[in-house]
């Protein structure tokens, strides 16, 4: 048993954790700004101006602090851990009898909280806020179009109202074009009475206009109501394709959605015999997601005991960086071998933190031997 806490413990934990807060503010800060520069281009466009881009970077914050975190966790431990060993704490924590396991433990477990409510943040907060934020700029770029929370792209073309739950743009032998799943198109007369409902099961924006595939629509008559299926129908419409699928895209891509979102995602395209590889990719990071946070810290912690000792700040921050990009590089490289010969992607987040965490161990009985 490791009783906690200790003043040893405790003074590792606000060292540790100060810094790490310190670096992530700081990756934090960086990705907005480098976000608002790109947002600079879509001024202009309707009614989104300077205030709405702060505003969209606001309610991206949550989102871009859950990406950030297992970065400046790595960063900042190692730089944490690096100032107690420039300053021979730890020789001195190790000569009074701390074990590196006990040392590791009071790294881990301040972490192991922040991860928590970074985890908790990524599946309410985050979403939430970036769907939002989503809507926001959807609804400012164009007066006709708006991202719901629950109900998917909402878009107006004259008296029609489109209502998509799922979309995407796809590409192919040099064409590009946007689909739209699960589509409802309600169209209204000028008095504001309901003249039809169309239930269409895939709509494609392509360069020839807007071609409509298994539609269902049921049309209102005064005294009676018709109702015809069609295989495929062709849609005229002027509805700003581009805007529309900017707007698509914020709404449903996956890695904005949260772990329970994601699984209803996973489900509905089973069911219906579509690709869901994309979906079950950033499910299974989310769960995957303090695996990492762990594996990084842990697989860094020995060099506090050494390398770092002499080393400046300089040198634990570039360790720091090379660690988390290693990690990355090899994690995204394993996903995508796992998209491309489909083997399951639970093997593919499992393989990087358990090799790190093989590491750390390695490197432990090496320092210790």
């Amino acid at each position: 048993m490791m009783p906690f806490p200790k003043i040893h413990d405790l003074h590792v934990a606000r060292v540790v954790v100060a810094t790490v807060l310190l670096v992530w503010v700081v990756l934090v800060g960086l990705d907005a700004v480098l976000a608002a520069v790109d947002e600079i281009d879509d001024m202009g466009q309707g009614n989104y101006g300077f205030v709405s881009v702060l505003t969209y970077i606001v309610y991206s914050l949550p989102r871009r602090a859950y990406t950030m975190f297992p970065t400046a966790a790595v960063i900042g431990s190692l730089m944490g851990l690096g100032q107690l060993a420039a300053t021979s704490e730890l020789t001195a924590l190790r000569a009074l009898g701390v074990s590196r396991r006990r040392l590791s433990f009071s790294v881990a477990l301040p972490l192991a909280l922040l991860t928590g409510l970074m985890m908790f943040s990524g599946e309410t907060l985050g979403p939430g806020a970036q769907r939002s934020a989503d809507a926001m700029k959807a609804a400012a770029r164009s007066n006709d179009m708006i991202v719901a929370r629950y109900s998917g792209l909402w878009a107006r073309e004259g008296n029609t109202f489109l209502n998509a739950r799922d979309g995407r743009e796809r590409s192919e032998d040099g064409q590009s074009w946007l689909e739209l799943d699960d589509v409802r198109m309600f169209e209204f007369d000028d008095d504001g009475r309901l003249e039809s409902v169309a239930q269409v099961g895939l709509a494609e924006h392509r360069s020839d206009g807007w071609l409509l595939r298994g539609v269902r629509r049921v049309t209102f008559e005064e005294r009676s109501v018709a109702e015809v299926h069609v295989d495929e129908e062709r849609w005229e419409s002027r509805l700003d394709a581009a805007a529309l699928a900017a707007s698509a895209g914020g709404a449903f891509r996956p890695r904005y959605m949260s772990a329970a979102e994601l699984g209803q995602g996973i489900d509905y395209r089973k069911r219906n015999g579509l690709d869901a590889s994309e979906y079950e990719e950033h499910y299974w990071a989310r769960w995957f997601y303090p695996l990492n946070v762990l594996a990084l810290c842990l697989a860094a912690i020995p060099f506090a005991f050494g390398s770092l000792r002499s080393g400046g700040l300089g040198r634990r921050l570039f360790v720091g960086v090379v660690f988390a990009l290693l990690f990355w590089l090899l994690q995204n490289q394993v996903a995508k071998l796992a998209a491309v010969y489909g083997f399951d992607y639970r093997i593919a987040y499992a393989v990087p933190p358990l090799l790190m965490l093989t590491v750390s161990w390695l490197l432990f009985r090496r320092r210790s031997g």
